[in-house]
C-alpha cells in the first residue's frame, strides 16, 4: 500500500523545486514512485494535493508555545524566536513559490500567512502576560512591537541567503531581535 505521507513528501519536494505550475502530477507521481491515478484517487485533484502538502508543512504547530507564566522573557522569547526562524527557513522554498504564485493561486495566501497570524496571536498573548506581571510597559504599542519582531524573523529567514551581511550574525540574531523587541515594550534591560 502506498502511504499518503510518502506522496505528500514527494509532492513537497517537487513543489519546492518547481512551484505549482511546474509541479505536474506526472513529476509528483514519479517522485513518489506511484502512478498518477493513485494521486487522483488519494487526493482528488492537483489543487487538493497542494493544499494537503501546505497543511502538512505548516510549521506553526511544531514550535513549543511560550510559557503561560513568564519567568525569563529574554530567554523564553529567544528560544521561541530561534525555533520559528528555523521553521520559516525550512519552509523558505515553498514560501517563495507560494508568494510568487499568489496572483494566480490566491488560495496559497492562507498557507503563506497562516503561520504569521498564529504567531502574532501567540506573541500578543505572551506580551499581555508580561504586562499583567509588570515586566513590560502596559502602554507599549504591543501590535507594532509584535509586528516588528515577526517581520524581523521572516525577513531574516527569507532574506539571509541573498544578503547575509544585512542581518546580525546567525548565532546572535534571535537574541538581538528579542532584546530590541523587549526594549520596544519598555522592559528593563536583562542583567
Amino acid at each position: 500500500m502506498i502511504s499518503r505521507e510518502r506522496i505528500l513528501e514527494a509532492a513537497a519536494r517537487v513543489y519546492s523545486k518547481h512551484g505549482f505550475r511546474g509541479a505536474t502530477t506526472r513529476l509528483i507521481a514519479a517522485e513518489a514512485g506511484v502512478n498518477e491515478v493513485t494521486l487522483f484517487r488519494t487526493f482528488g485533484s492537483k489543487g487538493a494535493l497542494l493544499e494537503a502538502v501546505l497543511e502538512a508543512n505548516d510549521e506553526g504547530d511544531r514550535v513549543d508555545p511560550l510559557p503561560a507564566v513568564p519567568v525569563h522573557p529574554e530567554n523564553e522569547l529567544t528560544e521561541w524566536v530561534s525555533a520559528h526562524r528555523e521553521g520559516v527557513r525550512v519552509l523558505r522554498p515553498m514560501l517563495i513559490h507560494a508568494i510568487s504564485e499568489l496572483d494566480e493561486r490566491p488560495e496559497v495566501a492562507d498557507f503563506a500567512c497562516r503561520g504569521r497570524v498564529e504567531v502574532h496571536a501567540q506573541l500578543e498573548q505572551y506580551v499581555a502576560r508580561l504586562q499583567e506581571n509588570g515586566l513590560v510597559d502596559r502602554e507599549a504599542d504591543t501590535f507594532a512591537a509584535v509586528t516588528m519582531l515577526i517581520s524581523s524573523v521572516m525577513g531574516d529567514a527569507m532574506g539571509r541567503p541573498m544578503s547575509p551581511d544585512s542581518f546580525p550574525p546567525d548565532d546572535e540574531a534571535a537574541r538581538r531581535y528579542v532584546r530590541c523587541f523587549l526594549r520596544a515594550l519598555g522592559a528593563a534591560p536583562a542583567r
